[in-house]
């Protein structure tokens, strides 16, 4: 039993580091929650074939998200394009 929940604890550590990894760092300078957007300043993104940083526009896929971020802040985030749109579908302050 001991051995099982060890192993189940080290899997999900494993997952929970491979998802912090994926994450783009960024650096919010804009909130505009009535139009559902955040604009991010950020590195290359390998998933999109974007080499260099840049600052972006992106739609948050829930507007709630928008709440616990504010201009200035550094974030770790994922994106998706989504019809043409790139949508932020994760977003965390950095510590």
């Amino acid at each position: 039993m001991k051995k099982s929940m060890l192993a189940i604890l080290l899997s999900l550590a494993i997952a929970s580091s491979a998802w912090a990894q994926s994450l783009t760092d960024g650096l919010v300078t804009k909130v505009d929650a009535s139009s559902g957007k955040i604009t991010i300043k950020h590195g290359p993104m390998k998933k999109f074939d974007m080499n260099d940083g840049m600052t972006m526009v992106y739609r948050a896929q829930d507007s709630a998200m928008l709440q616990s971020v504010k201009a200035g802040d550094k974030v770790k985030f994922d994106a998706e394009n989504v019809n043409g749109q790139f949508v932020v579908t994760k977003i965390q302050k950095d510590q």
